[in-house]
């Protein structure tokens, strides 16, 4: 449910933390996005302290979570993101919204989302300039990746590897389970 309209990034850059904690910015509206479980948090979580390592080995660029960053006007913050390396130079120590996209981002599929925001948030952020995107749904126990050049639908039984991080590959029912 929106609860403001005809805000820009800037604008949203601007509001108080209190008013923009646990919201993104959709088409000009401030959108609750709060209400993760602690499943949900606890699986983020697990996704950063597994990949951190091979991105640090690797050189891969940067890790974070709920970072907003501006997708077309749009201020998204996926629950992980990778920053590549040729874009970390970019981050702004002080500012909540980066403006620019991630290479990488995966999305966990809460409660308050529906089918539709979910795939609409991936579509946005590959059309936007992220090179891979994951949607993870611990409910269906599958997984949707819009990777540059093709679309990848898993089951629980198959591996989740991310292109962006060479060597990490978990069987999706695996993760969900390690919760």
């Amino acid at each position: 449910m929106a609860i403001a309209t005809g805000i820009t990034i800037e604008e949203f850059e601007s509001l108080p933390d209190a008013l923009a904690r646990n919201h993104e910015l959709v088409n000009g509206e401030l959108v609750d996005v709060s209400g993760n479980t602690p499943y949900h948090n606890f699986l983020r979580d697990l996704l950063i302290e597994s990949l951190a390592p091979l991105v640090r080995e690797q050189k891969l660029g940067r890790l974070i979570s709920e970072q907003e960053f501006n997708f077309d006007g749009n201020a998204h913050g996926p629950d992980v993101a990778l920053i590549g390396s040729a874009k970390v130079h970019l981050i702004d120590l002080n500012r909540r919204v980066q403006l620019f996209v991630p290479d990488l981002a995966i999305e966990i599929v809460s409660r308050n989302d529906t089918f539709r925001s979910i795939v609409g948030k991936a579509a946005r952020y590959r059309k936007c300039g992220t090179k891979e995107v994951w949607v993870l749904d611990p409910g269906t126990r599958q997984a949707i990746g819009l990777i540059e050049d093709r679309q990848v639908f898993l089951n629980d039984d198959q591996k989740f590897e991310p292109t962006m991080i060479p060597g990490f590959a978990i069987r999706l029912a695996d993760l969900f389970d390690s919760i």
